[in-house]
C-alpha cells in the first residue's frame, strides 16, 4: 500500500470515471467526510447527483467488495432501506486509471433521534430484518470481528511500529493486555454465540433518517460476528439509560429475528475492541498525507494517557452483570 494511495485521484480523474461509466459529469464536484475511502457526489447532466466511492487501493480485494455488493443488493431486493450499487452493464465494481468505485444514488437524511423510542423501536424492526437476510447464508471473503482480529492483531501492530511514546509504553501495554483479558472473560461468559453477516458499522452516523424512517449506508465494514455488535452503537448514557433504549431496539429487531441474551455479555467487550482498532486503524493509515491533518492529536502523550484511562474503565464496566439478568 502507497504512503499517498489517493495522489492521483484528482478531480479530472474523478469526473472521467464517471463519465466512462455512462453517467455525464456537469463538473459540480463536492468531497463527503470519509477517510478510509475517498467519496464524493457528482452532478450530473442529466438526473439528480450521485454518490461516487473510491475503494481505497490494497485494502479490500474485488471478491470482499463483491460481498458487500451482493449483500447490500439483496438488502434492497428484500425491500429493507440500505442503499445499493448501481450495475452498470451488469457490474457493480467500476475500475478507472487503477481506482476502484462504484456508484450510489444519492439519499439525504438527517440523524435519527435516539432518545425516541418509536425511532429506536423502527431502526430495530430494519435491523432485525437485516439480519434476517445476513442469516441466510455466510460471508467466505469478508473479515470476522473476533478479538484476534480487532483486539491483539491492532495491540501488536500499535507496539510493533512504536506509536506509544516510551515513558507510557509499559502502562499502555499492561492495560491493553488488561483490557483483552477482560474481553476473553466476557466471550467466555457468553459462550458459543452464532455469527451472522452484519452491517458491521451500525452506528448513528451510517442510518439517514427521514419521515419515511431509517436508510442504512455505508457497508464498507460489513463483517461476521454477533448480532449484538450492529446494535450496541444505538445506546448511550447510563446503564439504566442503555437498558431502556435496548428494550426499544429489541421490542422491534425481535419481530423479525430472535435475539441470544448471552450476547449482553458482550457489549462493553467489544466496545473495547473497538477502541483498541481504532488506534490501530489510525496508525496503519497514518502515512496518508489526510489522516495527520485530520487527527493531529493522534499519538500525542495525551491521546495515549487518554486511551490508558479509558481502556482502564473499560476493564471495570466488563465486570459488571449484563444489562438484564434472565429475561428480558
Amino acid at each position: 500500500m502507497t504512503p499517498a494511495p489517493y495522489a492521483q485521484l484528482t478531480p479530472d480523474c474523478i469526473m472521467d470515471a464517471v463519465d466512462a461509466s455512462g453517467h455525464r459529469c456537469d463538473g459540480r464536484l463536492l468531497a463527503l467526510n470519509s477517510f478510509e475511502n475517498r467519496v464524493y457526489q457528482v452532478g450530473q447532466e442529466e438526473g439528480p447527483a450521485l454518490i461516487a466511492k473510491f475503494y481505497r487501493p490494497g485494502r479490500w480485494s474485488n471478491a470482499a467488495i463483491a460481498e458487500e455488493h451482493t449483500f447490500t443488493l439483496a438488502l434492497a431486493a428484500a425491500e429493507i432501506p440500505a442503499v445499493a450499487p448501481l450495475a452498470i452493464n451488469g457490474q457493480t465494481l467500476q475500475e478507472h486509471e487503477g481506482y476502484r468505485f462504484a456508484l450510489f444514488e444519492r439519499r439525504g437524511g438527517r440523524a435519527p433521534e435516539l432518545d425516541d423510542p418509536d425511532v429506536l423501536e423502527w431502526i430495530g424492526r430494519f435491523i432485525g430484518r437485516i439480519h434476517a437476510v445476513g442469516a441466510a447464508q455466510p460471508f467466505t471473503q469478508r473479515l470476522t470481528l473476533d478479538i484476534a482480529t480487532w483486539g491483539t492483531a491492532p495491540r501488536d501492530f500499535v507496539l510493533a511500529n512504536h506509536f506509544v511514546p516510551p515513558d507510557l509504553l509499559a502502562n499502555y501495554t499492561a492495560t491493553v493486555e488488561g483490557a483483552l483479558d477482560g474481553v476473553r472473560a466476557a466471550y467466555a461468559r457468553a459462550g458459543n454465540v452464532k455469527t451472522l453477516r452484519l452491517h458491521g458499522d451500525c452506528h448513528p452516523g451510517n442510518i439517514m433518517w427521514t419521515d419515511a424512517g431509517p436508510h442504512f449506508v455505508d457497508l464498507d465494514d460489513c463483517c461476521s460476528g454477533p448480532a449484538i455488535q450492529d446494535l450496541w452503537m444505538l445506546l448511550g448514557g447510563d446503564r439504566d439509560e442503555m437498558r431502556s433504549k435496548l428494550a426499544s431496539v429489541l421490542a422491534g429487531y425481535e419481530d423479525f429475528m430472535d435475539f441470544d441474551a448471552r450476547e449482553l455479555h458482550l457489549i462493553e467487550a467489544l466496545r473495547t475492541l473497538r477502541l483498541i482498532h481504532y488506534s490501530a486503524w489510525l496508525a496503519r493509515r497514518w502515512e496518508d498525507p489526510a489522516f495527520p491533518a485530520a487527527f493531529p492529536w493522534f499519538g500525542t502523550a495525551s491521546y495515549w494517557q487518554e486511551q490508558i484511562v479509558t481502556l482502564s474503565d473499560q476493564v471495570e464496566r466488563m465486570t459488571e452483570p449484563p444489562l438484564w439478568q434472565g429475561n428480558y
